[in-house]
């Protein structure tokens, strides 16, 4: 089953994540005030889904690492700690920052230094799930290695 689960909840951790990150930037560079406002206040209500994903995730994945060995769970296992701090310590504060400035109106200097902050916080974090699936898939076959010329 967790074989199953794990690239099921990995998947939709990365898709809501990378979700997040491009409406808010659409939003910031195309669209008017409020409906930054609706973006910013949906993105913590994606959270019931983020985060279930993400435990998900998290908990198959280390179930099925107690049968894998190399570099490649190595690398997965030293991005899942910069993953989770990221969320729990950048992430979610930010996002419930930004929901509360932008629900008031309030999009002062804070607001878009947090608001960076959050873009930068959300493409690393999109990097690294991005990196654990290319080896996710590698260690599983479905992705070959690139065979230098």
């Amino acid at each position: 089953m967790p074989k199953l689960i794990h690239p099921i909840a990995g998947s939709i951790a990365l898709a809501t994540i990378l979700s997040f990150w491009l409406s808010t930037v659409l939003a910031e560079i195309f669209l008017p005030k409020p409906a930054i406002i609706a973006v910013k206040t949906a993105i913590p209500w994606g959270f019931l889904i983020l985060i279930p994903s993400l435990i998900a995730t998290g908990a198959t994945g280390f179930r099925m690492s107690g049968k894998w060995r190399g570099k490649l769970i190595s690398a997965k296992k030293r991005r899942m700690p910069v993953i989770a701090a990221n969320g729990l310590l950048i992430l979610i504060p930010s996002a419930l920052y930004l929901s509360a400035k932008a629900r008031s109106g309030d999009f002062d200097t804070g607001f878009y230094a947090v608001q960076l902050i959050e873009l930068v916080a959300g493409a690393v974090n999109i990097t690294l799930l991005s990196l654990n699936m290319r080896d996710g898939l590698r260690m599983t076959g479905k992705l070959r290695r690139r065979v230098p010329c």
